[in-house]
């Protein structure tokens, strides 16, 4: 019998990078622009080229994210995130999903804390991904937080 479905090679990559940035606000108002549906569309999932088609956030325990949109290259990039753990104002760990097109290509688990630091707010990013499939990140992802990180920066002023 022909083979008509061949296998894909599978495979995993991992890495974990940890960001860290200080902002002149107070803990509520970071939180809020990682929270808050029109604070964080200020800063999260914008760029040249970028339509989004679908934005979506529930930011409590088991609560999902969503931002989906189409790049001028035509290929559209899914975000989907659950929550799991949420203290208000001190921490958020969410795991997601990101597909380009209909192909997965991560897993990842994002923690985000939030402490005082003098009248400004220090936020620690770490994040452990999970790369399928031959995706090849070569640090792309931390470049992309630390980008993600600048421009929530920059929403705060």
């Amino acid at each position: 019998m022909p083979e008509t479905n061949k296998q894909q090679a599978r495979s995993v990559a991992c890495a974990t990078f940890t960001i860290e940035r200080t902002y002149p606000a107070t803990p509520e108002q970071v939180y809020q622009a990682l929270t808050d549906p029109v604070a964080k569309a200020k800063w999260f999932a914008r760029g040249d080229g970028l339509t989004v088609l679908a934005r979506e956030i529930d930011v409590r325990v088991g609560g999902r994210e969503l931002v989906k949109g189409r790049w001028a290259s035509g290929v559209i990039s899914t975000f989907d995130a659950v929550y799991h753990d949420v203290v208000v104002n001190e921490r958020l760990i969410y795991s997601y999903e990101l597909h380009l097109d209909d192909r997965k290509i991560s897993v990842s688990l994002a923690t985000f804390e939030l402490s005082k630091s003098g009248s400004q707010t220090k936020l620690k990013l770490t994040e452990q991904g999970a790369f399928l499939d031959g995706y090849e990140d070569a640090g792309a992802r931390e470049h992309g937080s630390n980008f993600l990180l600048d421009a929530l920066g920059a929403s705060l002023n």
